[in-house]
């Protein structure tokens, strides 16, 4: 499966990442660090899941949802 990571974080992001590593079957095809970025990622690498944060500046993981 086809993820992408959307933290504000970059700890976060890399943790996550590293987390995905060590699972067969699943690619962290991306990152993003704000909605904005994850709304246009996700046009344009089409991941089957979007690891979203919720509490982000800008554009925050439940808007971002909406717009997904």
């Amino acid at each position: 499966m086809k993820v992408l990571v959307v933290d504000d974080e970059q700890p976060a992001r890399d943790r996550l990442r590293q987390l995905l590593e060590d699972m067969p079957g699943y690619e962290a095809i991306g990152e993003a660090g704000n909605g904005e970025q994850a709304v246009r990622l996700c046009t344009e690498l089409r991941p089957d899941v979007v690891l979203l944060d919720i509490r982000m500046p800008g554009m925050d993981g439940i808007e971002a949802a909406h717009h997904l």
